[in-house]
């Protein structure tokens, strides 16, 4: 990558890295899409909007959402 990466900067920037997403995610597209940077940090973009900004986390951070998602803690955001 030629530039710092931070925060909001876009997608496309992050030039060489490998986004994934989950096998979950809808025939439309409609998912988030993760990259682990040469930092050791974690990227996340919209898939519909996959030329738009990346959302830069530490590794804590995402090992906190993912044990919050596993434990259940968000699942009242889709439940309706």
């Amino acid at each position: 990558m030629d530039r710092d990466v931070y925060n909001g900067m876009a997608a496309t920037e992050l030039n060489g890295v490998a986004w994934q997403k989950s096998m979950h995610s809808n025939s439309q597209g409609s998912c988030v899409e993760f990259a682990r940077l040469p930092g050791g940090e974690v990227a996340v973009r919209n898939s519909r909007f996959p030329d738009g900004p990346a959302l830069v986390y530490t590794r804590a951070e995402i090992e906190a959402m993912l044990a919050g998602v596993k434990d259940g803690e968000f699942d009242h955001l889709v439940v309706g």
